[in-house]
């Protein structure tokens, strides 16, 4: 979830920080088992018909409108019990073959006929990319766009209201007022399937009233899925609720969906907060039939089947947070055990419990068995949980960034920002090579240095063969430089175990590039190569006071790496072009493919 800027004033979300047995989302979803219910099929898009990019020439934010933030800015500034690390080189020279894609002007700008001019700013940019059939698609914040491998644009950006056959986010009219309202939108994700050669783009979604913009309490998540192999073609667009109006407190929402997918189904894990309260209720699970989503049947949707993880149980206490559903690369990585399972990691430490948000040796392993009875009309599945010791890890500080020219920060009489790094929970799953492989932000202590941002991996072996979760550690480490830091990872794994971790680097000597290490079992991580070299500082209206800020920036809460299945790994990440700009953000994010 982003904060965002309109042209009136926008209600603010407040935000905070065994084995469940389900049975066959409504009343049960709230006392530990979970319930079923059918997806909502909206109707049909086709990005083909787009043919106009709608870039015209409206008022972009060139006065500061009267707001309020929507964010889950949760914030550390020094660390206790900081890992020591010996710290990776760091390789200056561009090296791969990449290009600059969404960025805070297109994402604005996205939208044709009556969705020209309807985007909000948002900031930061969440990531996802999905690569499959020679086609990129990457989807940013409310806006997506469809590339060929070479980098040449198929489709221009397009919004993703329009998209998802939603009302325009907001309407500014001739007169200097904005209304009606739609829907508010964030939090894309999506994925290329290696079995049904479909393609899965996901959305949350808040309902607002459509005369004021004030959210209303009900909050749903959205799913498409492509009906060919073509991401440019017809696809089918779904929904279903996410309010949990049967939980005491609720109106709720899932922040942060994150999305996996083994053999048989397709899975949605969010962090659900109440919509009007502070109150955080725990990490949420859904699961779906792949077979039936993506046969796209108006007269029998698909089913889903709600699961409350935040009623588990971890090892350090709290709630379950951002239980991260693993992909795989090629059909051969998913486990077919227990009638299928899925598998998922989180971390455990984070402010959403006692005695957590300071540092953590612990990570939780998860699986969803029987994950075949989804394509039946009863699905039964099971989750469980495992916590499995690690390395330390502990909440990271803000990043430094070199100095340069910023306009914004000029004209709102401020300085250069910091660079937000979040917390420490897990970033992108993947099983590939019968191990999960994944990636958090942690505090590192570099030698003769400042304690800086970092990242602490984990390359983990699962085995629930016999029915019951247990895992070891196959591999573990960090990512570091001295008085550098280096940010929002995702790792990228191919079928055969080579693995390539992207991320933002910054610091004192650099302005935010886009960078990657690559990544073994055997070997750790290698050095860290720059991808895009950034050209000026971040200068967003995160940062602000007088926007709401505290002098650090919002930066992408993902970033995304996947394998093509031709031993390519795809990357992108967040970093920051000397390029057209709007006056209240200049991120940009950069495509790049490197061969491990």
């Amino acid at each position: 979830m982003r904060r965002f800027l309109a042209t009136i004033g926008v209600a603010s979300v407040a935000l905070a920080a065994g084995a469940i047995q389900a049975s066959s989302l409504v009343a049960a979803a709230s006392n530990g088992n979970s319930a079923t219910a059918h997806l909502t099929l909206k109707g049909y898009f086709s990005p083909k018909s787009i043919t106009s990019s709608g870039e015209l020439a409206p008022q972009l934010d060139q006065q500061t409108p009267p707001h309020q933030p929507m964010s889950k800015t949760i914030r550390h500034t020094s660390a206790s019990g900081t890992p020591d690390i010996a710290g990776n080189s760091i390789t200056t020279t561009p090296s791969a073959a990449g290009w600059n894609g969404i960025s805070h002007l297109d994402q604005r700008l996205a939208g044709t006929g009556a969705y020209t001019n309807t985007q909000f700013s948002l900031e930061p940019p969440d990531q996802g990319l999905c690569v499959g059939n020679g086609d990129v698609l990457e989807a940013v914040n409310n806006a997506y766009q469809v590339y060929n491998t070479t980098g040449q644009s198929l489709t221009p950006p397009i919004a993703l209201s329009q998209f998802y056959l939603l009302a325009p986010e907001v309407v500014r009219n001739p007169d200097g007022t904005s209304g009606p309202f739609g829907p508010f939108i964030s939090d894309p994700k999506c994925y290329f399937d290696p079995l049904s050669h479909r393609w899965f783009l996901t959305e949350l979604e808040l309902e607002v009233d459509s005369s004021t913009g004030n959210f209303t309490g009900g909050s749903d998540e959205l799913i498409a899925v492509s009906t060919t192999d073509d991401p440019i073609l017809r696809w089918a667009i779904y929904s279903f609720s996410t309010t949990d109006a049967s939980r005491a407190g609720c109106g709720c929402f899932g922040d942060q969906p994150l999305i996996g997918a083994d053999a048989n189904g397709f899975y949605i894990s969010t962090n659900e907060y109440g919509v009007f309260t502070s109150a955080y209720y725990g990490a949420q699970i859904y699961a779906i039939s792949k077979a039936a989503l993506t046969a796209a049947n108006a007269v029998n949707p698909p089913l889903v089947t709600h699961i409350d993880a935040g009623l588990k149980t971890l090892s350090q206490g709290g709630l379950a947070y951002s239980v991260q559903p693993a992909t795989s690369p090629t059909t051969s990585g998913w486990d077919m055990d227990n009638n299928g399972t899925e598998y998922f990691l989180s971390t455990t430490d984070w402010s959403t419990g006692p005695a957590l948000g300071v540092r953590a040796t612990t990570i939780e392993v998860w699986a969803l068995t029987n994950t075949a009875s989804l394509a039946t009309i009863s699905p039964s599945v099971s989750l469980s949980n495992f916590a499995l010791s690690s390395e330390l890890y502990a909440q990271p500080p803000n990043a430094e960034q070199a100095p340069g020219p910023t306009p914004l920060a000029k004209a709102l009489k401020d300085h250069l920002e910091l660079i937000d790094t979040n917390d420490d929970r897990m970033n992108q799953v993947v099983f590939a090579d019968g191990k999960l492989w994944s990636a958090a932000n942690t505090a590192v202590q570099p030698p003769n240095g400042p304690v800086v941002a970092g990242i602490a991996y984990f390359i983990v072996n699962p085995d629930d063969s016999t029915g019951t979760l247990s895992a070891s550690m196959a591999q573990q480490g960090y990512v570091g430089a001295a008085r550098e830091d280096v940010i929002f990872p995702s790792i990228g794994v191919t079928a055969g175990g080579d693995a390539m971790m992207a991320f933002t680097l910054v610091g004192p000597d650099f302005h935010p590039s886009a960078a990657y290490t690559t990544l073994s079992v055997t070997d750790g991580a290698g050095a860290i190569h720059i991808a895009a070299l950034g050209e000026l500082p971040d200068d967003g209206f995160t940062g602000y006071r007088l926007e709401g800020g505290s002098g650090h920036g919002r930066w992408g809460d993902y970033s995304a790496a996947v394998a093509d299945g031709n031993g390519n790994v795809w990357m992108a990440t967040e970093w920051i072009k000397n390029a057209p700009r709007s006056f209240y953000a200049n991120w940009n994010t950069f495509v790049y493919e490197v061969t491990p």
